[in-house]
């Protein structure tokens, strides 16, 4: 595919490069300013499966067990 590519572009090698890296350019720009857009609505990005705790006023425990932040550390 690429050398039936590159055997289409007209001109020697630096404008085949160029043509080349013209298509690379146009394929990418396809993607993110039409292809991508079109699609996101339908992308599961919000549903989220992972359940947290309903929030609370009273200050939680640390989690680590270790010493708490006021507690002074050993010399």
């Amino acid at each position: 595919m690429y050398a039936a590519m590159w055997r289409a572009i007209p001109g020697g090698t630096p404008a085949k490069i160029a043509g080349m890296f013209g298509v690379l350019l146009s394929a990418l720009a396809l993607l993110f300013f039409v292809i991508f857009p079109l699609v996101e609505p339908h992308l599961p990005w919000n549903d989220v499966t992972v359940n947290t705790p309903p929030f609370s006023s009273a200050p939680s425990a640390p989690a680590s067990g270790g010493p708490s932040p006021s507690t002074p550390l050993p010399q």
